[in-house]
């Protein structure tokens, strides 16, 4: 289906309703990972250079419909305004009222408005019409640039499209344009899949159909290994992960399915615990595996070498402790030298990618966690759905409108 994009949209000189993701981890009241702003830099400036007034929303954190001081969004205008030098963005207690209109209203094109939390109201997550109302009437056209929510029903990404002209932003364009990369490959393709939750099953079942291989790491493997049959220690598994890949290993194409052949295991979790390798069927009660073995290294690359598509989703081991980081790091800096589409999602992998500094060297890596996770696995978008039905309802309007 067809969606409006800010290449041919009349957008000169409007009043933009600005849905950004800028939900960042922050300590101390400073910014530590600022890859999401910098993300919606490009549409910002977009907007910047067609003369629009340009009103961004994000939300941040939990707040569950009420003010909580932490998760203000001052800290965010301070990294966009650094980001932004030559701008002045002018920052509002709330992001609904007659008084932001006011003063929206009479100011110049060019001008950048920084609105408060949308999680302060409990509306915004229960998709509340009324509330999306108020956020749209802000605007003369809305603007999504928040891939990495896409997958919530929120006022802020689906019910505000109801009320004016929706188009895709350029990060949004961009993330799509990408991960289609992943679901129509070049062969052979090779899917890398880890972390530790099982709850990716629609994952599995893409990448079955999609990928020449799958290569499985993580504590993702200790459920397959159990599976089988086979004694993973004391490794994180769950009952249900489990019976989850009994299913997956019974289908007609799980022989793509590659598992890992050896651990690095220790018996405490402890950054300073002793470590030693042992083969996938040789581990102990008392053992924890934390981080693929050396002959895994080996045969993931063996897989890697010729592929022309891959995509990786979950880190290798426990990458936050550098004693377990070598498989996750060794595997990202490989699969960054081959001349492959590489193609990163989630968000400990993006964390990985970025720890290891080869976010510039990969094809993409994404912004989004669950949001790529449920594309990537073929599932709907509400926000991306309901960019579609704007158009549908937009499209004769618009020439009259703008």
């Amino acid at each position: 289906m067809k969606r409006f994009s800010l290449a041919d949209f009349p957008i000169e000189n409007k009043t933009v309703f600005l849905r950004v993701d800028f939900n960042v981890p922050i300590e101390k009241n400073k910014i530590v990972d600022n890859y999401k702003i910098k993300a919606s830099l490009p549409t910002i400036k977009f907007l910047l250079k067609k003369k629009c007034k340009v009103v961004i929303a994000t939300h941040l954190g939990r707040p569950n419909g009420e003010f909580v001081k932490e998760l203000t969004t001052r800290p965010l205008l301070k990294e966009l305004q650094k980001l932004l030098p030559k701008n002045k963005i002018i920052k509002f207690k709330d992001c609904i009222g007659k008084n932001i209109k006011e003063k929206i209203k009479k100011s110049e094109g060019g001008s950048i408005f920084f609105l408060e939390n949308l999680r302060f109201y409990k509306e915004e997550e229960k998709n509340n019409p009324i509330f999306a109302h108020s956020l749209a009437n802000l605007a003369d056209a809305y603007v999504n640039d928040a891939f990495a929510v896409s997958h919530r029903k929120h006022a802020s990404l689906d019910a505000i499209t109801k009320f004016i002209p929706s188009i895709a932003g350029l990060l949004v364009e961009k993330e799509i344009q990408q991960l289609n990369k992943a679901l129509q490959p070049k062969n052979p393709s090779v899917w890398i899949l880890g972390g530790a939750k099982l709850e990716k099953i629609g994952l599995f079942e893409q990448a079955i159909k999609k990928a020449d291989y799958i290569l499985v790491g993580g504590a993702l493997v200790f459920s397959f290994l159990k599976a089988k049959g086979i004694s993973v220690g004391m490794s994180k598994v769950d009952i249900k992960s489990v019976k989850t890949a009994r299913k997956i290993l019974k289908k007609r194409n799980s022989k793509k399915i590659i598992l890992a052949v050896d651990f690095l295991v220790a018996d405490t979790f402890s950054r300073k615990a002793k470590v030693k390798v042992v083969k996938y069927n040789q581990m102990e009660t008392n053992q924890i595996g934390l981080d693929l073995g050396p002959e895994t290294i080996k045969l993931f690359k063996h897989y890697l070498r010729k592929a022309h598509t891959i995509v990786w989703n979950g880190p290798l081991g426990y990458f936050e402790w550098e004693q377990f980081a070598k498989s996750s790091k060794e595997i990202g800096r490989f699969i960054s030298n081959l001349t492959a589409t590489t193609i990163c999602g989630g968000g400990e992998t993006a964390e990985a990618v970025k720890k290891f500094h080869l976010e510039h060297k990969m094809t993409h890596v994404s912004t989004g966690g669950g949001a790529t996770i449920n594309y990537l696995s073929g599932k709907k978008m509400p926000a991306i759905t309901a960019l579609e039905k704007n158009h549908k309802k937009f499209r004769k309007k618009v020439k009259r409108m703008f």
